[in-house]
């Protein structure tokens, strides 16, 4: 039998979830989603950084062509994840995310920390692509004779060392700080002109991605497949076995979008139906897609060349139709575009659910009288967020994000196995099969994949769960409203 105050919980948020007249809370966000724009925002949110940078990343200093395991082994972790996701998303149709989920099972403390991690997660995560986006687009500028100063193109706090002393001197990147600024003013109007958005470039982006698989199928040379996993270096996690699982790890930063999914509940015509969809539908088209780019690209460019920032580029360089490469740099600007726009407005809809909660404070829930947006919140994100993505270079945003995701999806198993437990019969619109296999898998996965994360992350992780662990003594549990 669950306590007490669980059932107060779930009954709480219930109500707030279908308090609503033709589509809208009278007093909250609006519901224009359905469930091809949430499967939309989640295939926005995945397909970006991962298919268009990292998959060169892992191939040429983890994996060689195993990257194509690597990727079906973060979709399979991913998949086991999203299940749980898909039955807490309808049964607490709510905004917040996985932080919403822990509050209703696990209590506030354990909420707490994963908001804040979440917070972590979408800022650098949105910080990083950015950065990509803006190598992308000077890739791009280049193209057409256009170099700006790099100094203007340049993080300020970027290492010449780590690009070889061949990285000019940096004062701020401007095209990665303009993109998360315009994206910001975009998400402030409402999410039905956000959803629209995000639709036409996904549409445009997944078409770009299938006329790679398409185009580039046909150059493929299976002798670069071979070995499909390169022998190890004598180093763990550089190539070999370990490499492959390496490689996971460092991929999975493409599939977090999916969580985006869920932050979009309480904004969905029938979440309990619409959400499920949502999440399993955008994995299941994402991890075929990344796997059948990673094939085509290490068949046609061997492995240790695909360590650019542009590998997919540089992979139809290799095809010989001049079309395809300027076609991918369209796509990739495209795609890391939507992913930005997914962590942005993730980020803003775990604040509201914290702020609703009185663990942060009121501002962080306040609508726009006429846009029914968070857009105080949404202001404050994207301005801290582009000063990030500004000063800071990719090699230490890319390092902030993954560790905490990975500990948040551990929790979301947790609370499917506990909800299962304690509240045996709650209705619940979608049941995660496998129970308790399935969320103890998803448990070791995540678990199995923050340990090959470099000690570095680990220390970034406890001393920002330190410094939320502050603000939640001060301010949170002063003011929650339990």
């Amino acid at each position: 039998m669950a306590d007490q105050s669980t059932h107060v919980y779930l009954t709480r948020k219930s109500v707030e979830a279908i308090v609503a007249a033709n589509g809208e809370d009278r007093h909250g966000l609006k519901r224009p989603l359905g469930w091809a724009s949430l499967m939309a925002l989640g295939i926005g949110g995945i397909i970006g950084a991962g298919i268009f940078v990292l998959t060169g990343t892992a191939a040429a200093h983890y994996a060689g062509p195993g990257v194509m395991i690597s990727f079906l082994l973060s979709g399979l972790a991913c998949a086991f994840v999203g299940l749980c996701y898909a039955e807490l998303a309808s049964l607490i149709p709510v905004s917040g995310s996985t932080y919403t989920y822990t509050y209703a099972t696990l209590g506030e403390i354990f909420a707490w920390i994963i908001g804040w991690d979440l917070v972590l997660e979408y800022g650098a995560g949105a910080a990083t692509v950015a950065v990509g986006w803006a190598g992308y687009f000077a890739d791009t500028l280049a193209g057409f004779g256009i170099h700006p100063p790099p100094a203007l193109m340049t993080a300020y706090f970027a290492d010449p060392a780590a690009h070889g002393g061949t990285l000019a001197p940096g004062l701020f990147n401007f095209p990665a700080a303009v993109v998360v600024l315009l994206l910001t003013a975009i998400l402030t109007q409402g999410t039905r002109e956000s959803s629209r958005f995000n639709n036409v470039i996904v549409t445009i982006k997944v078409c770009v991605v299938i006329a790679v698989i398409i185009f580039g199928a046909p150059h493929v040379n299976p002798a670069n497949w071979s070995p499909l996993v390169p022998e190890n270096t004598g180093e763990f996690g550089h190539f070999g076995w370990s490499g492959v699982v390496s490689g996971a790890s460092v991929v999975f930063f493409a599939y977090i979008g999916f969580d985006a999914v869920s932050t979009a509940a309480q904004e969905a015509h029938t979440p309990q139906r619409d959400v499920p969809i949502g999440i399993l539908g955008s994995l299941i088209i994402c991890t075929v897609l990344y796997i059948a780019v990673a094939a085509v690209a290490t068949g046609i460019v061997p492995y240790k060349e695909l360590g650019v920032p542009d590998p997919i580029a540089v992979a139809m360089d290799h095809t010989g139709v001049a079309w395809l490469s300027w076609a991918v740099k369209l796509g990739a600007l495209a795609g890391l575009t939507t992913a930005m726009l997914v962590l942005l407005f993730g980020q803003t809809r775990v604040f509201y659910a914290m702020a609703q909660d009185g663990l942060l404070p009121p501002v962080f829930a306040k609508l726009h009288p006429n846009w029914r947006t968070p857009a105080i919140s949404q202001t404050l994100v994207g301005v801290l967020t582009a000063m990030i993505a500004g000063l800071l270079p990719i090699e230490i945003l890319g390092k902030l994000v993954n560790i905490g995701t990975l500990a948040a999806f551990a929790l979301v198993c947790g609370a499917v196995l506990h909800l299962r437990r304690s509240s045996p019969d709650l209705h619940r619109p979608f049941r995660a099969p496998g129970i308790p296999w399935l969320p103890v898998l998803g448990i070791l996965s995540c678990l199995a994949l923050m340990a090959f994360l470099p000690l570095l992350t680990w220390i970034s992780l406890f001393g920002w769960t330190g410094i939320g662990l502050l603000v939640y003594f001060f301010y949170g549990s002063r003011h929650a409203r339990r």
